[in-house]
C-alpha cells in the first residue's frame, strides 16, 4: 500500500511510511504507548535475522512520539520439523 515498485517493499523507506501511518493511526485512538514485536521470516529455510526495515520503523514510531514498552524479537525457530532443502549431500557449487 506504501510503494508501487516489488523491489521497494522490504526497504527502510517503504517501513517507515507504513509505521508513520500506523503510529498515526494509534495516537487518533488515545493509544500513546506500546509494546513492539519484530519477526523475521526463519522457520527452517529463512533468514533468522529481521530486515532492513524493522530498525527503520521502531525508530519512525518512537519518533511520532509513541512511547515504546518492550521490543520483542519474535522469529519463529525450527524444533527439527521439515528437512532442508539441498538434497542428501548439500548444496553443490
Amino acid at each position: 500500500m506504501v510503494v508501487k515498485a516489488h523491489r521497494m517493499e522490504s526497504s527502510p523507506t517503504a517501513a517507515m511510511i507504513a509505521a508513520k501511518r500506523a503510529g498515526e493511526g494509534a495516537l487518533e485512538k488515545g493509544i500513546n504507548g506500546i509494546h513492539v514485536r519484530i519477526k523475521a521470516p526463519g522457520g527452517h529455510n529463512g533468514p533468522n535475522n529481521p530486515g532492513p526495515g524493522a530498525q527503520a520503523a521502531v525508530r519512525a514510531l518512537s519518533r511520532m512520539g509513541l512511547r515504546i514498552g518492550v521490543i520483542d524479537e519474535v522469529t519463529p525457530i525450527p524444533h527439527d520439523s521439515c528437512r532442508k532443502k539441498g538434497g542428501k549431500r548439500g548444496r553443490r557449487v
